[in-house]
Parts: C-alpha cells; sequence; structure tokens
C-alpha cells in the first residue's frame, strides 16, 4: 500500500511538472467524483456494520463458511442477486465478510451474482432486451456463479 502511495504521488508530481493546469483540472474532476460516490459507499458500509454488528460471528460462518455446503452457495447467490451494491463496494465488504468467517467459494459467488445478477434490475433489462433475453442472461449468470462457486471450491478444497 505504501509503495502505491509513493508512486502515485510521483506520478502526480511528474504531470504537475508537465502540464499543471490539466493536473489541476484532473484532480478536481477526480475529487468530484469521489463526492458522488461517497454517500453510496458510505450507506452501503453503514448498513454492513450493523448487519454485522446483529449477526455473530458464529453465524456467518456458520451459515457462510467453509462448512456451509451448498446452503452457503444459495445463500450468497440469493443475496449477490438481490442486492444492488455498485462494484467499488463489493469488494471492501467482501474483506469485511472474509474477515467474519465467509469462505472464498461463498464470497466469489456472492461477488459474481452482485455483478451479473440483477433481479432489481430486471424490469429496466426486460424494457431493452425484452422479457426472453433479460430471464436467460440472468438465470445463465446465476448458474455460471454457482459453476465458479464449485471451481473455486476445488481450488480451494474446502465447502
Amino acid at each position: 500500500m505504501k509503495i502505491l502511495f509513493i508512486a502515485t504521488i510521483i506520478i502526480l508530481l511528474i504531470s504537475l511538472i508537465f502540464d499543471r493546469q490539466k493536473t489541476w483540472k484532473a484532480l478536481k474532476i477526480g475529487f468530484r467524483m469521489f463526492m458522488n460516490l461517497l454517500p453510496a459507499f458510505l450507506a452501503v458500509l453503514i448498513g454492513v456494520a450493523l448487519v454485522l454488528t446483529l449477526l455473530p460471528k458464529e453465524t456467518l460462518e456458520k451459515w457462510m463458511g467453509s462448512g456451509s455446503g451448498p446452503l452457503g452457495f444459495i445463500i450468497a447467490a440469493v443475496l449477490g442477486s438481490i442486492a444492488l451494491i455498485p462494484g467499488f463496494v463489493a469488494y471492501p465488504l467482501s474483506a469485511v465478510l472474509l474477515k467474519n468467517g465467509v469462505s472464498y467459494p461463498v464470497l466469489s459467488v456472492f461477488i459474481t451474482t452482485l455483478m451479473m445478477v440483477g433481479i432489481v434490475t430486471l424490469p429496466i433489462e426486460k424494457k431493452y432486451f425484452g422479457w426472453k433475453i433479460a430471464i436467460s442472461r440472468n438465470v445463465l449468470s446465476f448458474i455460471g456463479a454457482i459453476i465458479i462457486g464449485t471451481l473455486m471450491t476445488l481450488l480451494w478444497g474446502v465447502l
């Protein structure tokens, strides 16, 4: 992390040397983008913190940990399919879940369904592509997520 921070500072200084005006403009744009994403990011983090506070670590391990079996996949797939969480929040959220006992295969199912299956956005998808395509894409993505989780289980050797 320190190396990334140092490299960023060095590249920023180089950019300032070459074109100070463009660099400041880019920093302002980046700051505005960050401020636009911050409310969604904070809302999800607060929600996750509340859930993790109310839900003991042992419960998470039981339902979504390495000993959860296929039930862990189903829970992760359903949660990921329903949740409407942006990608930039999914990975920090997954890190928190991992620290709380959720296994890598279950996390892979959760992230895959989170990114690829959209129950909440299905009506919008139907509007543009029709029911047949929207349902087919979501079902195939759901099945793909389970396959990915199974492959991760073979890789990690746990379920």
